[in-house]
C-alpha cells in the first residue's frame, strides 16, 4: 500500500470572512500542492475543505500521514466525536453540527485509506505547515481582493 503524507492548514481574513486552503500531498519525493478559497467563510470550514480536498485526490487506497495545525480537524477524528454526530444525525444535543456537509464529505473520503492523523502546534517552524499556511494565507488575500476589501 502507498504511503502518502498530506500537510494543511486553512485560514480566514474575519471568521466568517474571505477564507483560503492550502495543501501538501508527498508521495516518492514528489511533492503537489493545492489550494482554493471561498468569499465567505470560516477558518473551520477552510481546514476542513483543505483536508477533504487533498484526502479526495487520492485514486487508490493508501496509507496516509495526515498533518495539521487545526485541533477542530485533528480532535473531531482522534477523539471520535464525529462518529457519534453521524450516529446521532449530525446533532450535538437538538443544535445541527456545525459543517456536517464537510464532516460528511471527509467520512467519506476517508474510508478507503488507513490514516494516521498528526496535529502540529502552527506557527512554529513546521516547513510543511508553514508552506501550506502560505497557500491558504494568498488564498484568502486574493478572495478578500476579489470582494473589494
Amino acid at each position: 500500500m502507498k504511503h502518502v503524507e498530506i500537510y494543511t492548514d486553512g485560514a480566514c481574513s474575519g471568521n466568517p470572512g474571505p477564507g483560503g486552503w492550502g495543501a501538501i500531498l508527498v508521495y516518492a519525493g514528489k511533492e503537489k500542492e493545492l489550494s482554493g478559497g471561498e468569499e465567505m467563510t470560516t477558518n473551520n470550514r477552510m481546514e476542513l475543505t483543505a483536508v477533504v480536498t487533498a484526502l479526495g485526490m487520492l485514486k487508490e487506497a493508501c496509507r496516509v500521514t495526515l498533518t495539521s495545525d487545526s485541533t477542530y480537524v485533528i480532535h473531531s477524528v482522534t477523539k471520535g466525536w464525529v462518529y457519534n454526530w453521524e450516529k446521532k444525525g449530525w446533532k450535538k444535543g437538538s443544535t445541527p453540527v456545525p459543517n456536517a456537509d464537510l464532516w460528511q464529505k471527509l467520512l467519506l473520503v476517508a474510508q478507503p485509506h488507513e490514516i494516521e492523523w498528526v496535529w502540529v502546534r502552527g506557527h512554529n517552524e513546521h516547513p510543511y505547515n508553514e508552506r501550506c499556511d502560505r497557500l491558504a494565507v494568498a488564498y484568502s488575500q486574493k478572495m478578500k481582493e476579489q470582494r473589494g476589501i
